[in-house]
């Protein structure tokens, strides 16, 4: 799930969903989940989107292989988004590059109206919406080694050390995404927090089957367009770290 690098205040005070699982005494292993719970209201034009364009574009979660040749009427290189937050981003992206198909996860819903308004506005027939936890999405909906990329941009950093291990980046999560993708696919990962981007560099290069493309941090790849609040950090001196790893 994106975030807002000027509101970790915010971000903070979000109720959390996993929290419940996370600290209650169990014992299963501690489920990483792609996102925390945060109430939002629809406006009235992302709520047309999502009434107009929803049945479209919206992949309903269901607990098995999804035919992704049938939902976008064709076969092409596919990348996974997980978390695109209000969609400008993806909706970029996937307009500079019409010859690749991408799903977009995200559990916000006011982030799944804004990206459907941006799909009909643009009149992009490449992206396809998934409402539901990414991490089930990967295991149930998408074949192993099927997958050309992999973005997750921003996600939430859980700053405070003993929050660290709610980070979507983990070693357990990084190997479900590596099996999903195909021998040449890349994952591409940004944050604005150098304490994360090291704790990704360090999850990424410690698995075999990937390599890094570059020699530790990358630089930012042409096709991830600069975000407002990117350029707002980085006109504040904050810096931001890209990360773009292979798969062998």
């Amino acid at each position: 799930m994106n975030h807002d690098p000027q509101d970790e205040a915010a971000d903070a005070n979000a109720p959390v969903s996993q929290s419940a699982e996370n600290e209650a005494p169990t014992q299963h292993h501690r489920r990483i989940r792609s996102f925390v719970t945060r109430a939002g209201r629809v406006p009235v034009g992302q709520q047309r989107a999502i009434d107009e364009l929803g049945p479209r574009y919206v992949v309903p979660y269901a607990p098995r292989l999804a035919d992704w040749d049938a939902l976008f009427g064709r076969r092409a290189p596919r990348v996974l988004e997980i978390g695109f937050g209000m969609g400008a981003t993806t909706a970029e992206i996937a307009a500079t590059r019409p010859g690749d198909d991408f799903i977009g996860v995200e559990v916000h819903e006011p982030g799944v109206g804004a990206l459907l308004k941006l799909i009909g506005e643009q009149g992009l027939g490449n992206i396809r919406i998934l409402q539901h936890d990414a991490v089930e999405v990967l295991e149930h909906m998408i074949a192993p080694e099927s997958l050309e990329g992999v973005h997750i941009y921003f996600p939430d950093p859980w700053h405070k050390s003993r929050h660290h291990k709610r980070r979507l980046i983990q070693p357990k999560f990084v190997a479900l995404l590596v099996s999903r993708m195909r021998p040449g696919g890349y994952i591409h990962l940004a944050t604005d927090w150098q304490n994360y981007a090291e704790q990704m560099l360090d999850v990424l290069s410690a698995k075999p089957a990937l390599e890094n493309t570059a020699d530790g941090y990358a630089p930012r790849p042409d096709f991830r367009p600069v975000t407002k609040f990117e350029r707002r950090g980085l006109r504040l001196g904050h810096g931001v770290w890209d990360l773009m790893f292979r798969r062998r």
